[in-house]
């Protein structure tokens, strides 16, 4: 009896969890990032100041689910053994609430890993790389993370202001498009009353920028 009893919820278990596998959507593979251009000459003293999240796109966003999703800000401090500490402050549940991280400088000048990464249960790993930037206007970042053996990527347009040209956002829609990703996984964040605040965890995760 036991016995039996036993081999049933190892066939229900087995069951639930090819139930929960075939509910997960199929992601877009995530580029290597040698494919992903890197920012020549990165001036990180530049770089480090307060941009607006303009535009959003990755492999986890839904353009439907997310129309709503306001703009936030988040700020770039560079410290002394040249990482940043990178702070975005978010509307959660009528709260604000900041995120601080650290990135820590990698073998290429513009490309960053989180540090303290053993305080994110679940993330492998994560990478951040400046695509492109003026330092004074706009800017393209790649994000790339392994969370529980999956692969997700995502790309920000940050700007210095909470407006961009129709250009530059276009580029960012070409740029974007070129990863692999479609119309619906690319979004641009509403303009919100306080300059600061933004809606809640993205699709990334807690570990937002």
């Amino acid at each position: 009896m036991a016995l039996g009893l036993l081999c049933l919820s190892l066939v229900l278990l087995g069951a639930l969890q090819t139930q929960a596998q075939d509910s997960t959507p199929n992601l877009i593979p995530a580029p290597p990032l040698l494919r992903v251009p890197l920012q020549p000459d990165f001036q990180d003293e530049l770089f480090q100041g307060k941009w607006y999240v303009v535009g959003l796109a990755g492999n986890a966003f839904n353009k439907e689910e997310n129309s709503q999703f306001k703009m936030y800000a988040t700020t770039y401090e560079l410290n002394e053994d040249n990482s940043y500490s990178v702070t975005s402050t978010l509307l959660r549940n009528q709260r604000c609430d900041r995120w601080i991280r650290t990135f820590l400088p990698s073998f290429q000048p513009g490309q960053f890993n989180l540090g303290n990464i053993e305080r994110y249960p679940g993330i492998q790993s994560y990478t951040v790389r400046v695509v492109a930037t003026d330092y004074n206007q706009v800017a393209t970042v790649f994000f790339k993370k392994v969370y529980k053996n999956r692969e997700f990527f995502k790309i920000t347009l940050y700007g210095r202001t909470k407006e961009l040209t129709h250009e530059l956002k276009e580029n960012f829609i070409s740029f974007a498009k070129a990863l692999g990703l479609t119309d619906d996984h690319i979004i641009f964040p509403i303009p919100n009353g306080n300059h600061q605040l933004g809606r809640g965890e993205g699709p990334m995760g807690t570990v937002q920028a």
